[in-house]
């Protein structure tokens, strides 16, 4: 669903640029506001949430999706925690629908999808574990590195219950805006997979906003 935001940037807390490939781990504060921008479209932020005070609650894919009984992500989805509590609520989005199911790019999907010459590429698993290995103050390991957001990939779910990883629906400066339900960390990888349509072939910057 379509929904603007009433948000404007001057009055931000915080606002940064994201390249291609790197990552980004943020605290974000209960009441406190995230959009993340697709800034030349095309683009897909593999995304991870935990409870910041208690990162064994983290983002749950199979919650999530019991609880608003559709595959897609947009305004007015609630994320919800492994232990079945709501940690962010999208309350704006113009670009339509994320996607949760399609999971994130690794070495091994890499070598699965496309080819044994591909494994080494960088992907986004990479990026969430330099981000760890980077910030040992939260506490993350590799075990905490589950159910991920795609946020602007096109994964459309076939006839037959298969999934398709098709060129994105957004564009340049499209948005999605989280308020958080809870005191949450925030992992970002700007995915920097060369091999199929998520990110048009050819990754860009995604910038991230908080109030």
């Amino acid at each position: 669903m379509i929904q603007t935001s009433q948000q404007h940037t001057e009055t931000a807390l915080f606002r940064q640029s994201i390249a291609a490939g790197d990552y980004w781990l943020h605290r974000i504060e209960a009441g406190q506001t995230l959009r993340i921008v697709d800034s030349e479209g095309n683009q897909a932020a593999d995304t991870l949430f935990f409870n910041a005070d208690d990162v064994g609650e983290r983002y749950s894919m199979t919650d999530t999706l019991r609880g608003q009984r559709n595959v897609f992500l947009s305004a007015g989805t609630t994320l919800r925690s492994n232990d079945d509590r709501p940690m962010l609520e999208i309350v704006a989005d113009t670009c339509g629908r994320h996607d949760t199911l399609g999971g994130a790019c690794a070495t091994e999907s890499n070598t699965v999808r496309y080819s044994l010459e591909k494994r080494h590429m960088h992907a986004c698993r990479d990026s969430w574990m330099l981000a760890i290995s980077e910030n040992p103050q939260y506490g993350l390991t590799k075990r905490d590195i589950t159910h991920n957001i795609n946020f602007f990939m096109n994964v459309p779910v076939t006839s037959q219950g298969g999934l398709t990883f098709e060129d994105g629906l957004s564009a340049p400066g499209k948005y999605v805006e989280l308020v958080a339900k809870m005191n949450v960390l925030v992992l970002i990888s700007n995915c920097p997979q060369l091999n199929n349509p998520c990110n048009g072939y050819n990754p860009t910057p995604i910038e991230v906003v908080i109030w």
